[in-house]
């Protein structure tokens, strides 16, 4: 087995997005951003009514190639776009854009549902726009982290599996709107089942879903809702990392560290959900951080951490408590995990000392679950960092998805274990063959598992 270290992969992905950064965008051509481009566009309301959840509204091919780092354009064997129907967190019809990626070579009976941590109030940031050649990032690294995510596609391309990933944030940047996101998730699903003839998914394809971070919030939603929200969707499992099941407790914890730009992004992402958030804290905002507070409704991740690296969001505001009292504390309950017990398998992972979000809470939420009768792989890491797991776990959580994704059975119940490190792992020294195949993937190699794999 081909076996490369963490350092080595690391400095390749570095060095392309390096490259991909000393091309100026000028001399690109970029396609156009969500904001003017009326695929994007809702239908007329009594249209959109009409149709139910999952309901196919357009479709296209991808207008731009799909680029690692917005440079290095893939070699898939198709790439789509799907507006479909769906609904936001208070039941009203809406839509959003699900990008479909097919490696040559697919199996076309196996899909992965991959969450994006886009973590941004503006639809530019969205992943069927970031992950497009030469697109805006809306600042400096601004959709490097959706960009990143590519080395995870990556590997599950590798393996034959179609990727669908729903711009689950919806068409205005509703970042922690969390009940919107599983609905996407799972109205993504719908749609990307009833394709057949744009895409060639099988309507009866087996599903997984992946998410981490921000994506593992639209993720567990997803799961969460599935009985409930769309008990017809059939879902093998649900690999989730880095959870932030309390969003109250992550703002405290980031607030005045590295990752404080997170706020900015998050809370202005309520604000598109909850206008009278909205109103509450253009009221009490103290006039000298207005503009950098609201700033994020048009920049992405990587943009709002690096401008807001130790900042203190709570001093922003004439009462420096805002966002322990009404209503922001009634909204950030409302859409933190743990509202439901989701009946599909799941396969958590976490780094015990999380810059982002406190071990006890995805603890609690897995308590919970497996309290009330789920399926649950637990795994926390002892010495990994929040950003780093995302990459390394992939070394145990792809042959989790191999199984779920192959259909063989998984133990009943729960299991929970504390690893020092991913990469020392006695079964997963070093990262393996797969991640190298992604990486050169994302050199232009063909995407996708040789034709031998799958039969005709």
């Amino acid at each position: 087995m081909l076996v490369i270290s963490a350092r080595r992969l690391m400095v390749a992905v570095t060095a392309c997005a390096a490259l991909a950064r000393a091309v100026p965008l000028e001399n690109r051509g970029t396609p156009v951003p969500p904001t003017q481009d009326a695929f994007y566009a809702l239908p007329e309301a009594e249209s959109l009514d009409s149709a139910s959840p999952g309901t196919i509204l357009r479709h296209r091919k991808v207008p731009s190639p799909i680029a690692a780092f917005r440079l290095l354009p893939e070699n898939l064997q198709a790439a789509h776009q799907i507006l479909y129907r769906t609904n936001n967190n208070f039941g009203n019809a809406t839509a959003t854009v699900l990008t479909v990626l097919v490696p040559h070579h697919a199996d076309y009976r196996k899909v992965i549902s991959h969450q994006s941590a886009e973590d941004a109030a503006f639809v530019n940031c969205a992943p069927s726009y970031a992950l497009q050649f030469a697109s805006d990032d809306s600042g400096f690294f601004g959709t490097t982290e959706t960009q990143l995510e590519l080395i995870v596609m990556q590997t599950f391309l590798e393996q034959g599996w179609i990727v669908i990933l729903p711009d689950h944030e919806g068409p205005n940047g509703a970042f922690l709107a969390n009940r919107q996101a599983g609905q996407a998730v799972l109205d993504g699903i719908r749609a990307a089942l009833a394709s057949k003839n744009l895409t060639g998914i099988e309507n009866d394809a087996r599903v997984g879903l992946w998410g981490y971070s921000g994506g593992s919030m639209a993720s567990s939603w997803a799961a969460e809702l599935q009985p409930e929200y769309a008990p017809e969707v059939k879902i093998a499992g649900a690999a989730v990392g880095g959870l932030v099941p309390s969003i109250s407790n992550s703002l405290h914890k980031v607030n005045k560290g590295l990752a404080a730009g997170l706020i900015g992004g998050g809370i202005n992402g309520l604000t598109h959900s909850y206008p009278e958030l909205g109103k509450v804290l253009q009221d009490n905002i103290l006039a000298e951080h207005k503009e950098k507070f609201f700033k994020p409704r048009t920049q992405c991740l990587g943009t709002n951490l690096l401008e807001n690296t130790f900042a203190d969001y709570y001093s922003m505001f004439k009462d420096t408590e805002i966002f322990q009292k009404e209503p922001a504390t009634s909204i950030m309950a409302e859409n933190a995990q743990g509202k439901s017990v989701p009946k599909v398998p799941l396969f958590v992972y976490k780094s015990v000392n999380d810059e982002i979000s406190p071990i006890e809470d995805t603890d609690k939420l897995v308590k919970f679950y497996c309290d009330n009768g789920a399926t649950v792989e637990y795994t926390r890491d002892f010495l990994s960092g929040h950003s780093g797991l995302a990459i390394t776990a992939q070394t145990y959580v792809l042959p989790w998805l191999r199984q779920v994704m192959n259909g063989e059975p998984l133990a009943k119940g729960c299991s929970q274990s504390t690893k020092i490190s991913t990469l020392l792992d006695i079964s997963t020294l070093g990262l393996p063959k797969v991640l190298v195949d992604a990486l050169l993937g994302l050199l232009g190699g063909p995407v996708g598992p040789p034709p031998f794999l799958f039969p005709l």
